[in-house]
């Protein structure tokens, strides 16, 4: 059984499916492919908390520099740092993955 995203953990129904409810968007973490098979997960299914505009406790998040310090407590980021052990991207490198695919859209 593979590692599960974020969408799958918390239950959500905001995942890349599409499978919200009524009026309910795709999460941004579920659209972030340029983090496509960090952690082993599926776009930015398991790095989450550097997706901007993330769906987390049924209140849009903001930017990494607002949401990192609640994102750090939650329960789904504890099970990635233990699932990933010594090996988990710090978030400077994930961020820099983000940049660097809008960078790549831009040009």
């Amino acid at each position: 059984m593979g590692k599960k995203n974020c969408w799958e953990i918390m239950a959500c129904g905001r995942g890349p499916a599409g499978n919200g409810g009524a009026g309910e968007d795709v999460c941004p973490a579920a659209l972030a492919g340029a983090l496509d098979g960090v952690h082993g997960g599926t776009n930015g299914g398991r790095a989450c908390w550097v997706v901007a505009g993330t769906f987390c406790g049924g209140v849009v998040q903001g930017q990494f520099a607002r949401k990192y310090f609640d994102c750090r407590s939650c329960a789904f980021y504890e099970q990635v740092r233990g699932e990933e052990k010594g090996t988990m991207l710090k978030p400077r490198e994930l961020l820099d993955r983000l940049a660097r695919r809008v960078g790549e859209s831009a040009g």
